[in-house]
């Protein structure tokens, strides 16, 4: 294994964590059964009874050619990418409760057709869109004859408008005051001091710019080309799910999700093909069980980016 740099914080397996982490890995679905599941999508879904769980935290492969581990995800037409996230689409809404919530992440190219999917799926009844998120992403190399592609968008989905779960207080961000103000009476307006500075907590936007993808000074990075940051499931999870609910990652790669409910208090299980993908995941849950700590959440407070 080659010799990281003193900085160099990125998760990376020895094969002595293969050994100890591989007899963790499961290859099948337990109800009641926090797990890291190595496997197909369709086999390991199919065993999933109807309405099982409260949250769905899906990033799917985006419709571009990129390698994951040993296997390479090729791009194809945009009619053959809407027929495949549909059929992913559909295979998760059977297993969401009727309270429950799914976010779908996707970059530019990819969310359009998503949501022509889900748009289908919407006429249909089986579920409604109900916001989407897009949060700047600042890592990646910039174009020399186009805009850097810094952005990317995560769909809500609901099986109903009327009764789905959402806790405002758990995601509002605390946001600096550059010119707090007083009233008449001399009393703070609409901000606090508690001897860091004036902030006031906010409600959440649609639009989120405090997110930092992981790099290699940052204790969850991996080498996983397209990892989440905990910071942004954390949201997500906070938002829709309480304690004790059932958090399920498909195509979790390294387990973000899992690991970020893990130390949100929620039940967990995830599904992945590859199978180095599966162990860094498992070697993350038993560092969290060291520090369950997440990086720009702090004292259950999120916090502006740090730049």
């Amino acid at each position: 294994m080659k010799e990281k740099a003193l900085m160099n914080r990125t998760i990376v397996l020895s094969d002595e964590d293969k050994n100890i982490y591989q007899k963790f890995i499961h290859d099948h679905f337990e109800e009641n059964k926090n797990s890291i599941i190595q496997g197909d999508f369709t086999v390991i879904n199919n065993q999933i009874p109807d309405k099982y769980v409260d949250l769905i935290l899906l990033d799917p492969p985006y419709n571009i050619t990129k390698t994951y581990g040993e296997n390479t995800f090729k791009a194809m037409s945009d009619d053959d990418y809407y027929e495949y996230i549909l059929y992913i689409f559909k295979k998760c809404l059977r297993v969401l409760k009727d309270t429950g919530t799914m976010y779908i992440c996707g970059d530019w190219k990819t969310s359009y057709v998503q949501r022509k999917a889900l748009e289908f799926l919407e006429n249909q009844g089986v579920c409604d869109v109900i916001n989407r998120i897009t949060w700047a992403r600042d890592k990646g190399r910039g174009a020399a004859n186009n805009w850097k592609n810094n952005i990317e968008d995560i769909y809500m989905v609901v099986k109903s408008k009327d009764n789905y779960t959402f806790n405002l207080d758990a995601v509002k961000m605390r946001k600096t005051v550059l010119a707090p103000y007083k009233d008449k009476n001399g009393n703070n307006k609409d901000w606090k001091d508690d001897g860091e500075g004036a902030y006031r907590m906010t409600h959440p936007s649609n639009i989120w710019f405090d997110i930092t993808v992981p790099f290699w000074s940052m204790a969850e990075n991996t080498e996983h080309p397209t990892q989440k940051p905990e910071k942004l499931y954390a949201k997500l999870i906070l938002a829709s799910s309480n304690e004790g609910d059932i958090v399920y990652e498909p195509f979790a790669g390294v387990f973000t999700g899992c690991v970020t409910a893990k130390k949100l208090k929620r039940n967990w299980f995830g599904v992945e093909y590859e199978n180095e993908y599966c162990l860094i995941g498992q070697k993350r849950i038993a560092m969290s069980e060291l520090n369950d700590s997440i990086q720009g959440y702090e004292d259950s407070v999120f916090k502006d980016k740090q730049i």
